[in-house]
């Protein structure tokens, strides 16, 4: 599913990744943690194509995306790849539906169509009577749930997300966790979670430790996809 070569990252004279290989299989939901500063957040970016490595390769689904040109990278991403941040991002003059519905407008699908999918999975996320409220008429674990349900409206095949339990009290990171296995079991996408949070890492179905732009104690995983 996600295949990284050899990815290297350098800003100025600060090397933030020297040499990573990773294998992700279809399905896993995997954590990324570590030490701040160890590289975890760039890792994440490269392998969402937000940002470019100094070499190596990423690959998804078997495309090399670090070989795209930019029009179709920004394609894919849109296409394959959805984002949950540790702050919801949502936009605050659009309403809950309207924030869902936003990545399928991009991608071109159809009003009635994108609708339908985000009332769909508004009504998943057990909000389906929030659906015209804004931002500002929303809990903390209500609009990181409309931002989770805004990264699945395109259907991709990854889940990429950065602390998103980060913002959370605990009642609403437990449910949040939940929630990731409980969407792995349903759409079967592959999800990979850069965090802090021990509660969840310890969850997940692999933990990658990462220091100082290295992976450590790396289990191997063979590739069936």
């Amino acid at each position: 599913m996600i295949r990284i070569e050899n990815i290297t990252k350098s800003f100025g004279s600060l090397q933030v990744l020297k040499g990573i290989n990773l294998l992700i299989e279809k399905g896993e939901i995997v954590s990324i943690v570590g030490p701040s500063g160890a590289g975890k957040t760039t890792l994440l970016q490269i392998m969402g194509t937000l940002s470019h490595p100094d070499s190596g390769s990423v690959f998804i689904d078997n495309i090399d995306v670090t070989r795209l040109s930019q029009k179709k990278l920004a394609d894919f991403r849109n296409q394959h790849i959805g984002f949950v941040f540790q702050f919801h991002q949502l936009l605050p003059e659009f309403t809950a539906l309207e924030n869902i519905m936003i990545p399928a407008y991009i991608a071109g699908t159809s009003q009635r169509e994108a609708k339908q999918r985000a009332l769909n999975l508004l009504d998943f996320m057990g909000l389906s009577e929030r659906a015209n409220h804004k931002p500002n008429e929303l809990s903390g674990g209500e609009k990181q749930r409309v931002a989770v349900a805004r990264a699945l409206i395109n259907q991709p095949a990854v889940i990429l997300a950065d602390e998103p339990s980060g913002s959370l009290d605990s009642k609403n990171k437990e449910e949040l966790h939940q929630l990731f296995f409980d969407l792995r079991d349903k759409f079967g996408q592959t999800f990979v979670i850069v965090t802090h949070d021990e509660q969840l890492a310890n969850v997940t179905d692999r933990t990658i430790h990462m220091r100082d732009g290295l992976l450590e104690n790396l289990t191997t995983v063979t590739e069936n996809d």
